[in-house]
């Protein structure tokens, strides 16, 4: 069995650092703006042209974007199959939000759009890792793939409508960071599929 490639090592911390900074910035934001609900206000208000907290909250989402991106590589060498595709367009589409603010001159409609595919990409990812996964050997990490995505889905679906959005949002998208870090950790720590297995 071929050694897990330093490069993969080093591109998987970006799925520590990335969701790190996104979750400690919206908790810290949020719990730090007045009037501010973590069930009834969106994430993307912290990061609106007229709030407070659009400058760190804008730096964390590309920090994220960036972050995933770089997991998404680390996935590419290490795990057959194609969520790699899906965190690269989990990654660019939090970058898309970040550039298209809640009321900024993009509009509304195209910060929805990014937020959208970004929520998609992030719901699939985990799905799409859990077969190569249970053929690598893994049957535990395919199953919390599976759980994980599914429950991603459902909250992020259930955001988009209801007076608790915030919260659907924040707990779909949390259940996905958590798998994309804990994976990011057993990849630099060479717990996660070698190169060897990766179809080429």
């Amino acid at each position: 069995m071929a050694p897990m490639s330093r490069r993969a090592q080093v591109l998987a911390v970006g799925g520590i650092v990335g969701p790190a900074a996104f979750v400690g910035t919206w908790a810290i934001a949020g719990a730090t703006t007045p009037g501010y609900s973590f069930v009834s206000n969106a994430i993307s208000d912290l990061a609106a042209v007229d709030a407070s907290t659009r400058a760190a909250m804008t730096t964390a989402l590309v920090v994220d974007g960036l972050g995933i991106i770089s997991f998404g590589l680390a996935c590419r060498e290490v795990l057959d199959g194609k969520a790699w595709i899906a965190a690269v367009i989990t990654g660019a589409g939090t970058l898309g939000v970040a550039a298209s603010p809640l009321r900024g001159w993009t509009g509304d409609q195209v910060h929805a759009a990014f937020a959208g595919v970004s929520y998609a990409a992030t719901s699939v990812l985990p799905l799409l890792a859990a077969a190569p996964l249970a053929r690598a050997g893994h049957p535990k990490w395919a199953r919390t793939s599976v759980m994980a995505g599914v429950t991603s889905a459902v909250t992020l679906l259930a955001s988009t409508a209801g007076p608790a959005h915030g919260l659907f949002q924040r707990l779909g998208l949390t259940t996905a960071d958590v798998w994309i870090a804990a994976a990011a950790v057993a990849i630099a720590s060479c717990r996660l599929p070698t190169p060897s297995l990766r179809s080429r």
